[in-house]
């Protein structure tokens, strides 16, 4: 997986992964490899908003 992925990139993955899954049509082997990659972009997602979060919380303190 790219991890210099953009936040809305890898949600609109994590997304597709999601419908897979609710979908219901993989195999056993297919939706254990489409949780290994949601997981994946999930974890990217939360590094990106965690990065974000840190940036305005340091622009907030006075100076």
């Amino acid at each position: 997986m790219n991890e210099q992925l953009t936040y809305e990139q890898a949600l609109e993955k994590l997304d597709q992964k999601l419908k897979l899954l609710e979908d219901g049509d993989l195999s056993l082997e297919d939706a254990l490899k489409a949780v290994e990659e949601a997981r994946v972009y999930l974890k990217i997602c939360t590094e990106r908003l965690e990065a974000a979060r840190k940036k305005i919380e340091v622009r907030a303190e006075p100076e």
